[in-house]
């Protein structure tokens, strides 16, 4: 039998992470990519044999392999294996944030209606709130602030607004709860916010080359943000549906994908463009094409696209965090630490107020607060896009990851708890339904 010894497999691990210096740059990012695709899957594997989600084993091997444990992915800002692994991580998030567009069903949206729309606003605005009131306050030292306090405040508030659709929708669906009033109402809340949440992150970006933040700055901010959503979705909604039309009638081998793609490319460019992130625009692109008769097609398609590149750009978030932090017995980090626990806190308090938002309706209100809580991945993209532009210190930036993945592990076990005893309801009778599984 063959087999590899271990000091080979070590040194080829070691030159993915040497500097220029060390060997050819292809080779070394050929040596690296199956590292993290393949310890990416595995550990995911792990996870969700334990029933936990996915995206919490890739964030801890990516923390494993990164320049505070192993060095294997780069993070050193000289090495230009960094910028490359960055960059296959920006097109990472924007597939999973396009397929996130694509998996929305509108149309259910639009049914759950007010009370979804009285949930995430609640969801979004208390944490927010929260979190920036937390941090401007004197409870949070100057010494963890890179740029001004209230535009570190703003970002704070900003990891803890969106809810996890994809977590969230697991969770429901293992409990067979998703068409209940309860699943209809977390869900499309879950959706809103997080387009709620795209928005916000779309401001902040923009606002982060500066150290004023007015109310002037905001609200043109917001009506440049939305004004783009809405024309980009006016627009693609009237085209799409025809073009796409058009393009799934070729015959030539993978044009629906390769065309759905780089549509995605195109929208989240044009939304650069214009200073949103491109998350927004992606997200976007998936919202209109959720509504053309190929978007059954398109969303199976794109699963191995992001089976490839979403897992980089976890992988390449966990990296960033220094584990060095987590030590409770050194004096230092007991300050991160703390920050960690009390952002847990106000986004656990945050979105748990949230189910009692939509009081004029009859369901599980404890069951629909518990189902907002996880942030997942887009309070992992905020945290990364603050820690990128220089906005997060590596100290905040591993507090907020510290809340994401404790809101993502103590979701799955609570929520069970809370259906089980609070029960569901029925959609079509406003009933009570037997208890969930």
């Amino acid at each position: 039998m063959f087999t590899v010894p271990l000091p080979a497999v070590t040194t080829a691990l070691a030159s993915a992470s040497e500097g220029a210096a060390g060997g050819d740059l292809l080779s070394r990012l050929f040596w690296l990519l199956p590292v993290m695709l393949l310890a990416g899957k595995f550990s995911g594997e792990l996870f969700e044999r334990i029933k936990q989600p996915a995206v919490l084993g890739e964030l801890i091997v990516g923390a494993l392999l990164g320049g505070s444990v192993l060095g294997i992915i780069p993070t050193a800002a000289g090495d230009p294996l960094t910028e490359l692994v960055q960059i296959l991580a920006e097109l990472g998030v924007v597939v999973l944030l396009f397929e996130i567009g694509v998996e929305t069903d509108i149309k259910q949206m639009f049914r759950v209606g007010v009370g979804a729309l009285a949930v995430a606003t609640v969801g979004v605005v208390l944490p927010f709130l929260l979190g920036f009131l937390y941090w401007a306050s004197p409870l949070v030292t100057e010494r963890f602030n890179l740029v001004s306090n209230v535009t570190t405040a703003i970002f704070v508030g900003a990891t803890l607004t969106a809810t996890s659709v994809g977590i969230t929708a697991r969770v429901m669906t293992d409990l067979h709860a998703l068409r209940s009033v309860e699943g209809q109402l977390v869900i499309g809340a879950a959706v809103i916010d997080d387009v709620m949440g795209l928005v916000i992150l779309g401001i902040v970006t923009a606002l982060v080359g500066g150290s004023h933040v007015g109310v002037l700055e905001i609200g043109r901010s917001v009506l440049f943000a939305v004004g783009f959503l809405a024309a980009a979705l006016a627009v693609g909604f009237a085209l799409a549906p025809k073009i796409f039309s058009l393009i799934d009638k070729m015959q030539v081998r993978g044009v629906l994908l390769v065309s759905a793609f780089a549509f995605a490319l195109i929208v989240a460019s044009l939304a650069n463009m214009v200073g949103l992130a491109m998350i927004v625009g992606a997200y976007a692109a998936g919202l209109i094409l959720s509504g053309t008769n190929q978007f059954d097609v398109i969303h199976n398609r794109i699963k191995p696209v992001s089976d490839i590149f979403t897992p980089i750009f976890f992988l390449s978030i966990g990296a960033q965090i220094d584990v060095r932090l987590l030590n409770p017995f050194v004096a230092e980090n007991q300050p991160v630490l703390a920050i960690g626990l009390v952002l847990l806190l106000i986004a656990v308090l945050g979105k748990f107020a949230a189910g009692y938002a939509a009081f004029w309706k009859q369901y599980n209100r404890v069951g629909v607060g518990i189902g907002m809580i996880p942030r997942g991945e887009v309070g992992l993209i905020f945290a990364n896009i603050g820690l990128m532009n220089g906005v997060l210190s590596r100290e905040v930036f591993s507090a907020v990851l510290l809340m994401v993945i404790g809101t993502t592990f103590l979701t799955p076990p609570i929520l069970k708890v809370a259906f089980v005893r609070g029960g569901t309801t029925d959609p079509s009778t406003g009933e009570p339904e037997p208890e969930a599984a």
